[in-house]
């Protein structure tokens, strides 16, 4: 049977960056399964479907093909034959993606998706309900936090590098905390610390700092 390390936390706690240095040492595949989410927004803004209607996103969840492939190292995810790309990292699609995210059919549409890819191998899988919904048996489950300035700080530095977008400081951590607060309350699947799961606080940690954290964490 695959094995799965899980890893919960909010925007910009550096969960993709750590996930992604986990699998690499270990051999386990990366899954970045918010890029799920944010296909499922993208493709429901490209169809002008209004996702503030949470029925006609439902409606519309079951009708958006995604590919997975086990590619370098990661699971990737193409639309129509293509990869999405920085076309999911706008701040269009941030500013949707949390709506689109609360309706229950899009999360169930996911959920299977996730658990689907374990006939590909070990996995290294991020997200935000990860290790409470997706899968909650997972031998090893980590939160990872930190302030919501440190946070701010990183996804404003990683979009001026990608060139997606030009945000200040303040406009990003305003963005993060009304996600936060939206995937914390959600109903279905809300963001939260999993009993039992290892909470990381990378604040004053550097990257190799938190995975080596994680690494020596793991009993398999």
């Amino acid at each position: 049977m695959s094995k799965v390390i899980a890893i919960d936390g909010p925007s910009g706690a550096g969960k993709s960056s750590v996930s992604r240095i986990v699998g690499k040492k270990l051999g386990f595949l990366h899954v970045d399964s918010g890029a799920l989410y944010r296909i499922m927004t993208w493709q429901c803004l490209e169809e002008g479907v209004d996702t503030s209607d949470p029925e006609a996103v439902a409606a519309f969840a079951d009708r958006v093909r995604i590919e997975c492939r086990p590619e370098d190292g990661e699971i990737r995810y193409y639309v129509k034959g293509e990869l999405p790309g920085d076309r999911i990292r706008t701040p269009r699609i941030n500013a949707h993606a949390s709506a689109v995210a609360t309706v229950k059919a899009v999360r169930d549409r996911v959920t299977a998706l996730l658990r689907g890819m374990t006939q590909y191998g070990d996995l290294v899988v991020e997200g935000r309900d990860i290790t409470t919904a997706v899968f909650p048996d997972a031998p090893a489950r980590f939160y990872l936090t930190a302030s919501a300035e440190a946070r701010a700080a990183r996804r404003q530095k990683e979009e001026v590098e990608k060139g997606i977008a030009n945000q200040s400081a303040e406009a990003v951590k305003a963005s993060l905390l009304a996600r936060d607060k939206i995937d914390s309350t959600r109903k279905h699947a809300p963001l939260k610390k999993a009993d039992g799961a290892i909470e990381i606080d990378s604040t004053e940690l550097t990257l190799d700092q938190v995975v080596e954290t994680v690494l020596g964490s793991l009993n398999f």
